[in-house]
């Protein structure tokens, strides 16, 4: 990833995605690389996602579920609600919304995401107060989801 924020890096993640529901949209994939229209009401899709996250205090897996609803003019919207789990078992739980911007005649979406990390574990419990933005990008055609959050 080219791009970086300033603040604390809270963390990087890789994800998959690893399952995608549309309801009554035309694939997601042609879609967003131009194959096919956007309905006149918009396309709605839920992509299930996991993999691994990493930072300097905070290591584990995230599973969750990114809402996202493509507009008639092309935003693309995010809505994501995930769990992290860390490396000692403990839970922290990811909200976030934001947006993806794919490029033209690609596959490739660039993500803005405004994020917030939420738990009762006392060992994490410094993720909490944090504002968290997040940049990266999503390929639909290979299901991979880069992003680093940076707490700001």
């Amino acid at each position: 990833m080219a791009e970086q924020l300033p603040g604390e890096l809270i963390y990087r993640y890789n994800l998959k995605v690893t399952g995608v529901t549309s309801y009554g949209a035309p694939a997601m994939d042609a879609v967003v690389s131009g194959a096919a229209g956007i309905p006149p009401p918009g396309a709605r899709y839920d992509l299930a996602l996991e993999g691994r996250i990493a930072g300097q205090r905070l290591r584990g897996t995230v599973n969750g579920v990114d809402y996202i609803h493509i507009r008639p003019d092309g935003r693309a919207q995010l809505h994501i609600h995930a769990e992290i789990t860390t490396e000692d078992d403990k839970k922290i739980a990811l909200y976030a919304d934001g947006v993806v911007s794919f490029r033209a005649g690609s596959s490739v979406g660039d993500l803005r995401e405004n994020v917030t990390l939420t738990t009762s574990e006392p060992a994490y419990a410094w993720v909490n107060p944090f504002q968290i933005w997040a940049l990266g990008t999503v390929d639909m055609a290979t299901g991979d989801v880069d992003i680093a959050g940076y707490a700001v």
